[in-house]
């Protein structure tokens, strides 16, 4: 790609787009109170998976749709200074984070020629066990409203349809408080 801007393709959609953009005026917020923790896989548009408009949710995406550290420290944003007033983790079928390992990813990166040992890549041996587990930590992080309602569902990339495997949880007692 010797002399030849690799994004060329973008920047020029994105100039055709700017003709006829036009700032509807809508906040930052999220208009449905929803932020939707899914994978960076491009089969999925969150937006349209659940019948939704520009505006109205704060989208994370990460390999796996993990919750990190990062997607932690993002959801206290949303909540505190983004309208975000429930979570909906949303993993998928057919997802290359369940097909591999960190050992297998570790070799793969290796093969060529960079040593990733010191990333935990967060790889996906039991799907619906990680999405429980994950919803769970949503829900005990201290930052965030103990009742807030928080679900998990598997998305599948070939129906379309969202099994919802973890039920929202905005009933759920209020831990008690360490003085």
């Amino acid at each position: 790609m010797c002399g030849v801007d690799p994004f060329t393709d973008v920047l020029t959609a994105n100039a055709e787009y700017a003709k006829t953009f036009v700032d509807d005026g809508r906040p930052g917020v999220a208009g449905s109170g929803l932020a939707v923790l899914t994978c960076m896989d491009s089969r999925i548009s969150p937006l349209e998976v659940l019948g939704l408009a520009k505006g109205d949710a704060k989208i994370l995406r990460n390999a796996g749709a993990r919750v990190t550290e990062d997607v932690l420290r993002t959801l206290v944003l949303a909540h505190y200074l983004l309208g975000v007033d429930r979570v909906l983790v949303l993993a998928h079928t057919d997802c290359g984070m369940t097909k591999n390992t960190d050992s297998d990813v570790h070799a793969k990166v290796l093969a060529q020629g960079v040593d990733s040992r010191s990333i935990d890549f967060r790889t996906i041996s039991d799907q619906r066990t990680t999405l429980v587990h994950d919803v769970q930590r949503i829900r005990s992080w201290p930052f965030l409203p103990p009742k807030m309602p928080v679900a998990g569902g598997i998305y599948d990339v070939r129906t379309g349809a969202i099994e919802l495997v973890v039920d929202a949880d905005a009933t759920a007692e209020e831990p008690p408080r360490v003085p």
